[in-house]
């Protein structure tokens, strides 16, 4: 097994798979890293679903304009939801279940890319969020946080160099301006 701050620089969105299917092995590996991540309070305020029927995926993949099309090729994707009313910190329960599944698709050799839904728009009266929640049945109180779409890597991406990380992101103790910057 690779570290895992190798794990990190070869994490990295794919947006197109090819048509192989995942194992149900894999996709329950996948699950089960959403599973055991972390949430506040141990509230498991975060809800799951694994979608991987082609049409379905197609639908979905209309919920934001352009966007969101490469999950019509994926070959699972799993929308993200939260209970604001189990926890108020459902958004970040949901983000951290959602790379927890997507740092383990990758030492799988799964490729995956995060659609962003919260505060997005299928159209001008209708938020992405809604669209799914009619799609696929999705009661009250439950919020899409996003979704991830998986599947075999059509082709490996370079992975991040730590030759490039933005350091000047970093403040040590306060957040004091570097000599020459100016407040954006």
């Amino acid at each position: 097994m690779d570290s895992f701050q190798q794990l990190l620089l070869r994490r990295r969105s794919i947006r197109k798979f090819t048509d192989e299917l995942l194992t149900p092995d894999q996709t329950r590996t996948i699950l089960e890293a959403a599973l055991l991540s972390p949430t506040s309070k141990n509230s498991r305020s975060w809800e799951f679903i694994a979608v991987e029927d082609k049409e379905m995926l197609t639908r979905l993949s209309q919920c934001k304009p352009n966007t969101a099309s490469l999950i019509a090729g994926a070959a699972l994707a799993v929308v993200v939801l939260g209970n604001p009313l189990v926890s108020d910190a459902w958004i970040e329960d949901g983000s951290i279940a959602a790379i927890n599944m997507q740092l383990q698709a990758e030492e799988l050799g799964i490729g995956s890319c995060w659609v962003q839904v919260r505060n997005r728009l299928y159209s001008d009266m209708v938020s992405s969020g809604d669209y799914i929640n009619e799609l696929l049945q999705i009661p009250m109180p439950l919020e899409v946080v996003c979704v991830i779409a998986f599947g075999q890597k059509e082709k490996e991406r370079t992975p991040a160099d730590l030759h490039t990380l933005h350091w000047e992101k970093v403040h040590i103790e306060t957040f004091a301006l570097k000599t020459g910057e100016t407040e954006s």
